[in-house]
């Protein structure tokens, strides 16, 4: 099985890792943990090339850290685990390499909260769950938790 696990730095990602330990056989799983940063503009202009963020380098390397820091506690559980951090529009990327790593389950976690940011533009826990091409698995934490 190939679980790509979606994580960001809200701090819930120690919820989506609980229960990925806790709900997922470890055996022949592969989980790739996936941090996407997103541009201020996710369309760049034609001369910049895609993917090119300047405003992120600051976030490049803590997300690097946070993916890897989990990559490695899944290994320590017993799963074939490895990290990226991608750059674009974080629902879109998710699913774009999920769909090209050939993942069978996307894990998201969701806060379980309904601002008017998410009622105008849909979280990404949702977007991600209508659209993909394979189960997808929302942890849900309550807001009071942390």
């Amino acid at each position: 099985m190939r679980v790509l696990m979606a994580v960001d730095d809200s701090g819930f990602a120690e919820d989506l890792l609980g229960a990925m330990v806790a709900g997922i056989q470890h055996e022949n799983t592969e989980v790739l943990v996936l941090r996407v940063l997103q541009p201020v503009d996710t369309v760049p202009p034609p001369q910049m090339a895609q993917g090119y963020a300047p405003e992120l380098e600051d976030e490049k390397q803590p997300a690097r850290a946070l993916v890897e820091r989990i990559a490695a506690e899944l290994r320590r559980s017993g799963f074939a685990a490895k990290s990226d951090v991608r750059i674009g529009d974080i629902a879109n990327t998710i699913l774009d390499q999920a769909a090209e790593w050939h993942a069978d389950l996307i894990a998201v976690g969701s806060h379980g909260q309904r601002s008017i940011h998410n009622f105008l533009l849909g979280s990404v826990a949702e977007s991600v769950a209508r659209r993909a091409g394979c189960s997808v698995a929302i942890v849900r934490t309550a807001a009071s938790k942390h």
